[in-house]
């Protein structure tokens, strides 16, 4: 699967996990999400459908991709304690998912060939 933020095309390293797989289903026909920023740490933005979820509670890093609720998807520039099902990371300094996530609301395309 691919991932653009905006117009950036970040690395991600995806979870074998079945949220990822249903993920992967709904990309395939092109999945534009709008995200907001949300306490000054992540950016949230809803999926319009749930996907399955095995929520555990757990400390995110920059970077993090995460599903929330079963039906938002939430990839963090910060960090949080909370109960997630985790769907990937993208390789990316602190500093640089900072830069890309950290200054208003965005747009997240995620596409799967």
């Amino acid at each position: 699967m691919h991932l653009l933020i905006g117009e950036t095309e970040v690395p991600v390293t995806w979870e074998n996990n079945e949220s990822v797989k249903a993920l992967r289903t709904l990309a395939k026909e092109g999945l534009v999400i709008s995200m907001s920023m949300y306490g000054g740490f992540e950016q949230v933005g809803a999926l319009g459908q749930s996907l399955p979820r095995n929520d555990s509670r757990i400390t995110t890093e920059a970077g993090d991709i995460v599903l929330y609720s079963g039906n938002q998807i939430v990839i963090f520039y910060g960090s949080n304690s909370w109960a997630y099902t985790r769907l990937g990371h993208i390789r990316l300094s602190a500093g640089d998912m900072a830069k890309l996530l950290g200054a208003g609301d965005i747009t997240v395309t995620i596409t799967f060939e």
